[in-house]
C-alpha cells in the first residue's frame, strides 16, 4: 500500500513521489511494450483493473510471464501477466482465505506452488498476526478459482509492517523483510509452514527500508529494492552476505522486482495505472540469453557499461537523457532526507 513513513523522512518520499511525477513531464514517455514479440522485456501493464501492482514473480510454468496483484481493496485475487504484450491472460481468485486486507508480495516455491504475501502493517503493530496465501502454479493459464491454504504469520520480536516476501528456490523456506524507515531486518520462517497454527518468523539479519524483494533462480542471490534504490546480497545457509548496488531505474512509485526466470536480469515495477514494468541486466547476463525463450542482449531498463551505481538506470527511449534526469533527482532528495534527518536529530 502507498505509504510514506513520518517525520522529515516521510517529507522526502513524498517529495521523491511528486517529483517522480513530474520528471516524465521533461524526461520524455517512459519503457513501452517491446514491438519484437520477445518475453522479459520492458513492458507496460496494461489491465485496467490492476492500478497498485506491488508484487512482482516470474512464472516457471509459463515463459515471459510474470504473477503480479494489487495491494488492498481488491480482493482475492492475482494476476498473470504477458511480459510481450502487457495484456493480463488469466486472473486466479483464491477461495478458503480471509479477505485480504494488504497483500504485497508474491514469489514462487521449489514446488511450483505461489506464495502470495498478506503481510502489510501500515500502523506498524497493528495487527497481532499476517498471512500468507499458498497455491499451485496453473499449468493452463485461463480465468479459475482455487482454493488457498492460508498461513497464519507472527514475529518474536513483535508485530511489524513489511513488504518484501521471498520462498528460497532450493529449499522453500520463506523470507519475509520489514519496512522501516530507520532500516528493517530478514526474518525466516520455519522450515516449513504449518496450517491451523501460528508460524513464528524470526529475525536473522538486517536490512534497509525495503519495498520488495527476490531470490535469484538458483538462491545465491538476494536482491532487495526500496523507492530510492536496489542492493543485491550474497545469500548462503540463509544468512546475508556481501552486497552491492544494482542500478534500479527511477519509477514513480517503486514497489516490486523479481528475477527473471534465467536469472540473466531483474524486472523493477511499479504501482500506478498501466505502470512499467522495466528489465535491468544482472551482472554477466548480458547476452547470456533466457532459458525460458526470454531474448538476449539489453534491455532498455539495462544499465551502462560505467559499472556500480546506485539511483536511476536507463529507462526507455529517453535512453541516457532520462537515466541522468533521474539521478539527479535522486541526489536532490537524497541530500534533502539526510539533512532533515541531521536536523531532526
Amino acid at each position: 500500500m502507498r505509504s510514506y513513513p513520518t517525520g522529515p523522512a516521510g517529507r522526502a518520499a513524498a517529495l521523491a513521489a511528486a517529483l517522480a511525477v513530474t520528471v516524465p513531464l521533461f524526461a520524455g514517455a517512459g519503457p513501452a511494450v517491446a514491438d519484437d514479440g520477445r518475453p522479459d522485456r520492458d513492458f507496460t501493464i496494461e489491465d485496467p483493473r490492476i492500478t497498485e501492482s506491488s508484487g512482482l514473480a516470474a512464472s516457471r510454468a509459463h515463459p515471459g510471464v510474470y504473477w503480479t496483484h494489487n495491494d488492498s481493496d481488491d480482493g482475492p485475487h492475482v494476476y498473470a501477466v504477458d511480459s510481450r504484450t502487457g495484456k493480463t491472460l488469466a486472473t486466479i481468485t483464491m477461495r478458503g482465505v480471509g479477505e485480504p486486507r494488504d497483500v504485497e508480495g508474491i514469489s514462487i516455491g521449489p514446488d511450483g506452488d505461489l506464495y502470495v504475501g498478506d503481510i502489510g502493517d501500515n500502523l506498524d503493530g497493528t495487527w497481532d498476526h499476517v498471512w500468507i496465501y499458498r497455491f499451485p502454479e496453473p499449468k493452463t493459464l485461463r480465468d479459475a478459482t482455487v482454493t488457498a491454504v492460508q498461513y497464519d504469520v507472527t514475529y518474536a520480536d513483535g508485530a511489524r509492517n513489511a513488504e518484501a516476501l521471498m520462498v528460497h528456490p532450493k529449499t522453500g523456506r520463506v523470507y519475509i523483510a520489514s519496512k522501516n524507515e530507520d532500516g528493517g531486518g530478514l526474518y525466516e520462517g520455519p522450515a516449513k509452514l504449518t496450517a491451523g497454527s501460528a508460524n513464528v518468523f524470526r529475525r536473522v539479519g538486517e536490512v534497509p527500508w525495503v519495498t520488495d524483494g527476490a531470490f535469484s533462480p538458483d538462491g545465491t542471490r538476494l536482491v532487495l529494492r526500496s523507492y530510492f534504490s536496489a542492493r543485491e546480497y550474497a545469500f548462503e545457509d540463509g544468512r546475508l552476505g556481501e552486497d552491492t548496488s544494482v542500478a534500479a531505474p527511477f519509477q514513480r512509485q517503486a514497489e516490486s522486482v523479481t528475477y527473471t526466470a534465467d536469472g540473466s536480469a531483474l524486472m523493477f515495477g511499479s504501482e500506478g495505472a498501466r505502470s512499467e514494468v522495466v528489465r535491468v541486466e544482472t551482472e554477466g547476463g548480458k547476452g547470456s540469453g533466457s532459458g525460458s525463450g526470454g531474448g538476449s542482449g539489453e534491455g532498455s531498463g539495462a544499465p551502462s557499461k560505467g559499472g556500480d551505481r546506485e539511483g536511476a538506470g536507463e529507462a526507455g527511449e529517453g535512453g541516457s537523457g532520462n537515466a541522468g534526469l533521474g539521478a539527479a533527482v535522486l541526489v536532490g532528495v537524497a541530500a534533502l532526507w539526510f539533512a532533515l534527518k541531521r536536523r531532526r536529530k
